[in-house]
């Protein structure tokens, strides 16, 4: 069942930095582009990308449960760190993602350790990534 549905553009801007384009116009664009040696690490690449939103996913997730159960965090900073690992087919693939969130907790403990229990389940991206996520690819030369 398809609850929202959404369409990003990607051009090509010079050799592998490219130039994202989202749905809404309040969005500014986001370039990417590959570490050397294919790209000039211009800006992040797709894998940096992934771990920045896995990591904002759970942060926005645990932000959103203290708030809702009326005992907001006084702060919030947060860590991915991301191994990358080579297959049998020595390609390279994510390994492990190791997200660190430092909330600074006020108000009843009880209330925050409740949410611990919870909020992960919450978190669209990296609920997404843990299940797989189903990927059709479709070329269409011009």
């Amino acid at each position: 069942m398809t609850v929202n549905e959404f369409t990003i553009t990607m051009e090509q801007i010079n050799a592998f930095e490219f130039r994202v384009k989202f749905d809404k116009d309040q969005y500014a664009e986001l370039h990417m582009d590959e570490p050397p040696p294919l790209g000039k690490d211009a800006a992040p690449s797709a894998v940096r990308v992934l771990a920045a939103a896995i990591g904002n996913c759970l942060s926005a997730s645990l932000l959103f449960c203290t708030q809702r159960a009326g005992q907001p965090l006084a702060g919030l900073r947060s860590e991915v760190k991301v191994q990358l690992v080579r297959n049998d087919q020595k390609r390279i693939r994510v390994g492990t993602v190791n997200v660190t969130l430092r909330p600074k907790v006020q108000g009843d403990r009880a209330v925050f350790d409740k949410c611990l229990g919870t909020f992960e389940d919450f978190c669209t991206v990296t609920q997404s990534v843990r299940e797989g996520i189903d990927v059709k690819v479709n070329v269409e030369p011009e």
